[in-house]
């Protein structure tokens, strides 16, 4: 088809409308899919307006008639309304209470007509409110649908990951616009030993309408669908996504392909079979909403998912001119754009530099709640960050994660995210220098951590736990924070030594961690690599004779 200019428009139009939702990618882990019987869920919170800290909820009783104030979760100052407190909440630690349960969160936006807020509970407020009031998955699905219902939902279409030791769910929710307060959901519960992920985009279908130990859903959501024009067959033929959130070029090649790729990473044959779709054809077969992996999948390699670039797949753009003279997997943002008339696009994968924060949560149903919960704590770029073990059930937050150290529009030099920050700015600048070296160091620590560290904590905190579970999580607080401000020394040891390796466009060799000086002590000799001769040859072929060195004759 031709670029005419209303298709140009249209296409514009299509793809201005998607720039905002690509935000976040969830993975979520059964404990029959974990290596050691953990369940898992993983958040990426990406936005480019977003600050990365570790959010803490104490616990706290509170009096009868104690009203609770809801912000809006990405405006703090905006009050939304109040709500009634409960008597009695849980410590929350990030994405994680004390009792292992953990709630993450994509959003798909939907029809534009439902995303007009009528309610007082946006996503944020109502994941953050659940995870201080729930002690199960299934609670907590009872707990924000129920909120919903009675003072209503502020947000667009969104898709919720929630775990507990046991039990994993994908739920999947959106208003009912300015008219109506309350929402439409549906709720799954991944089979054990299988995987799910969401990125942007509804993923759930058709669903079981009679059994309640494996998918809950909204009295009205098929009613509803039905009202609005968006469904009229059979009730057995419902389609959640197909109604809430139907799919386009911009939904599947920026949103599904996320899911698609962690998919293809984990199971052998999937990548083929579902590649015309994760290309953004929506006639090809859709993916299924989970799948059992080859293997089963360990917490590092969870973060590794986490961390995916579409290496090797036909959406990796190393090679091409985009990927730039260090032959960079990033591309850039807007994430459309034209030129002469014509719509183009960049690829979008789960790794991106707008990640305020991530995380990897584990449940591990074999310990106490005190010693149980982890969450893997990372901030900035998942690529370039390095995850630290925290534990859930910790009554305080290490100064470099805690919120009030910097902001978005303030640099604090203690601040995590800041840190973090620093050093991928000079990685995407020479990302074939940099990538390698961060990449080293980060599998050293977090392999350590989780072998080493962790393995310690929890053995200390077991002998602490027979006589006093306070003095247990005492230590694991004052653990989890020592590993905190660990991780932050580290990160900036090593933004110092590459600094001094890389400065000023050449190399300073290294041996064992220490450069490389003169017999007088003085610099030793400096590498200069220039260009790679793939980018060597781009330049000769946009300019053939500027920058030729003439021949004598």
């Amino acid at each position: 088809m031709k670029n005419t200019p209303l298709r140009l428009a249209l296409l514009l139009a299509m793809l201005g409308a998607a720039t905002a939702a690509p935000a976040c990618t969830n993975l979520l882990v059964t404990k029959g899919a974990s290596e050691d019987g953990s369940t898992m869920l993983t958040y990426s919170a990406d936005s480019y307006q977003m600050f990365g800290e570790l959010y803490h909820y104490p616990a706290a009783k509170y009096r009868p008639g104690t009203m609770l104030d809801v912000y809006e979760w990405d405006a703090p100052g905006h009050l939304l309304g109040q709500i009634p407190q409960v008597r009695q909440t849980y410590n929350v630690i990030g994405n994680m209470n004390e009792k292992q349960v953990a709630i993450t969160e994509t959003t798909f936006g939907g029809r534009p007509e439902l995303c007009r807020p009528n309610g007082i509970l946006d996503y944020g407020s109502l994941i953050y409110i659940t995870l201080q009031r729930a002690a199960s998955a299934r609670e907590a699905i009872e707990i924000m649908t129920s909120l919903v219902a009675e003072y209503g939902y502020y947000s667009e279409g969104e898709s919720f990951s929630i775990a507990d030791p046991d039990e994993v769910w994908i739920m999947e929710l959106i208003g009912k616009g300015e008219k109506e307060k309350g929402a439409v959901w549906v709720a799954r519960r991944v089979p054990d030993g299988y995987i799910c992920a969401h990125a942007n985009q509804a993923r759930i279908t058709t669903f079981p309408l009679d059994d309640p130990q494996n998918c809950l859903y909204s009295p009205d959501v098929i009613s509803f669908a039905r009202k609005m024009g968006y469904f009229s067959g059979e009730d057995a033929d419902f389609d959640f996504s197909a109604a809430y959130c139907p799919l386009d070029f911009t939904q599947l090649r920026f949103c599904e392909a996320r899911v698609w790729s962690i998919f293809q990473r984990s199971c052998a044959g999937f990548g083929d079979r579902y590649l015309r779709y994760a290309m953004g054809d929506a006639t090809a077969e859709r993916m299924p909403l989970w799948i059992k992996p080859d293997r089963k999948l360990s917490v590092l390699d969870a973060m590794e998912l986490m961390r995916d670039h579409y290496e090797n797949t036909p959406m990796d753009i190393r090679g091409t001119v985009m990927a730039g003279a260090y032959d960079s997997p990033y591309g850039t943002r807007p994430l459309n754009w034209d030129l002469d008339s014509v719509a183009y696009f960049c690829e979008r994968p789960i790794s991106t530099p707008q990640t305020a924060f991530s995380l990897v949560s584990q449940s591990r149903g074999w310990l106490p709640d005190e010693i149980g919960g982890i969450l893997w704590f990372g901030l900035d770029d998942t690529y370039f960050t390095c995850y630290t073990p925290i534990y859930a059930s910790s009554t305080r937050v290490a100064e470099c994660f805690a919120v009030g150290n910097g902001d978005f529009n303030t640099y604090s030099p203690t601040a995590a995210f800041w840190i973090f920050n620093r050093l991928a700015q000079q990685a995407y600048a020479k990302y074939a220098y940099y990538a390698p070296e961060i990449r080293a160091r980060q599998a050293e620590l977090e392999r350590d951590y989780l072998r080493v560290y962790v393995k310690a904590g929890d053995e200390r905190a077991l002998k602490l736990y027979k006589s006093s579970p306070k003095r247990a999580v005492a230590c694991l607080t004052d653990f989890s924070i020592f590993l905190s401000e660990k991780t932050v020394a580290e990160w900036k040891d090593l933004e110092a030594f590459l600094l001094v390796k890389y400065f000023d466009g050449v190399i300073h060799p290294e041996k064992d961690g220490d450069f490389i000086r003169s017999r007088y002590g003085g610099p030793g000799p400096i590498e200069t690599p220039g260009w790679s001769k793939q980018w060597r040859e781009k330049i000769v072929k946009d300019a053939p004779e500027r920058f030729k060195v003439p021949t004598e004759d």
